[in-house]
């Protein structure tokens, strides 16, 4: 009687360590989610940080955001001399500085704390093997407004106009090189169009670079916080991205000395920033394609006392893609309401123009197909009168 009833105990415990351990395991496959397949399983934007290095010192940094559904895209510089105060450093430094004193992943929760978004995958690439890449992709095809022939040194670099498709080595020298006549917003151009001509480089070479078992000839030169298979699915999903219609925004703000360096501080407190990419994320998800279609010129003209105030708004709405043709005095300084005028008729992107700054007051102009004339006015699409309830950022 006692053996059986010994036996019954160890049969019983057996089948509880059973349950435990496969309790277990399901818990373990669980807790293994292929993270680009949940991202795409929610239908959400992916969003990346994608950091360019040279020699461990961050060249640039980017987040790049892509919404498979619709094969839209944007890219956000996040300049290396953003400043603020970063809780991981414990004081007022730029954003570089976190990166080189805490590494990438704390330069991410940074980020992400700048931008109001979560950035679930970071890629860095070192600036020589973005050469190699380069090569095994075939090239990569940028716009080069003039020709480049300048000496740094014992080093000459010599590139071409036009659109062209560079190797590894122009690439390097078109990321590198120095300038006199360069701004840094030249610079921040160059880096961006890297990144742009490196996603549509991944889309022409689809077949080569995703066949199986060829992805890791390139994935060994990316760095990633996840491992090579997912980094795979990741550049592969990505690798869609009409990067033709990639549009760059960069954050604005105004710049600083702290200590020995001059430091950007985003607009409001870094509000805008945050603002900048809410909307730049809604417009990825947006039904409409009208928003895309290009970049809307505005007129923006001052109906204030307020000296200075058409020209820091400009600032403001090219920080999120505008162009902003003009800035003027209104024909009065008394207006107590800001109103924006559709020349156009484009009621969706006039609607999403006063959605960003509140403004609800849209008068539509008549639209004349067969009007010929270029006059000024007919080069601008909307023309935003700024009053008096307007605060420089938001109509109250």
């Amino acid at each position: 009687m006692s053996k059986d009833k010994s036996r019954k105990n160890f049969l019983f415990l057996i089948f509880i360590l059973l349950i435990i351990a496969g309790t277990s395991l399901l818990l373990y496959f669980s807790l293994q989610q292929d993270p680009v397949q949940e991202v795409l399983k929610n239908d959400q934007v992916i969003k990346i940080l994608y950091v360019l290095e040279d020699d461990g010192e961050p060249k640039s940094t980017m987040v790049f955001a892509y919404y498979p559904q619709s094969n839209r895209g944007a890219i956000i510089d996040i300049l290396g001399n953003t400043g603020a105060i970063y809780s991981s450093l414990g004081r007022t430094a730029s954003i570089n500085d976190v990166y080189r004193e805490k590494g990438v992943t704390v330069c991410n929760q940074e980020i992400e704390k700048l931008i109001n978004m979560t950035i679930p995958f970071i890629i860095e690439i070192d600036i020589d093997d973005f050469s190699i890449l380069c090569d095994l992709l075939g090239g990569l095809r940028v716009l080069i407004p003039y020709p480049v022939d300048i000496t740094e040194g014992d080093t000459r670099y010599l590139l071409p106009s036009g659109s062209i498709l560079l190797d590894g080595d122009k690439m390097h020298a078109y990321l590198t090189y120095t300038s006199e006549d360069d701004s840094l917003s030249d610079v921040e151009d160059r880096e961006q169009n890297a990144l742009i001509a490196f996603l549509s480089a991944l889309g022409r070479e689809q077949s080569k670079v995703f066949t199986k078992g060829c992805f890791s000839e390139y994935g060994k030169f990316i760095k990633s916080n996840i491992d090579d298979k997912n980094l795979e699915k990741l550049l592969k999903v990505v690798s869609g991205v009409d990067a033709e219609r990639l549009i760059p925004q960069s954050i604005t703000g105004s710049l600083k000395k702290v200590g020995d360096q001059e430091l950007l501080f985003p607009y409001y407190d870094g509000q805008l920033i945050k603002d900048v990419c809410k909307q730049t994320v809604a417009t990825l998800l947006s039904t409409s394609d009208v928003e895309h279609n290009r970049v809307y010129v505005l007129e923006i003209q001052n109906g204030t006392q307020i000296q200075g105030l058409a020209y820091n708004t400009s600032v403001l709405l090219q920080s999120v893609g505008y162009d902003v043709l003009t800035t003027t005095n209104a024909d009065r300084n008394d207006y107590e309401e800001t109103f924006i005028i559709d020349h156009i008729g484009d009621t969706k992107v006039a609607k999403s123009l006063g959605d960003f700054i509140q403004c609800d007051k849209i008068i539509t102009e008549e639209v004349n197909q067969n009007d010929e004339e270029l006059e000024e006015d007919k080069m601008v699409d909307f023309t935003l009168v700024i009053g008096k309830d307007f605060d420089g950022r938001y109509v109250r």
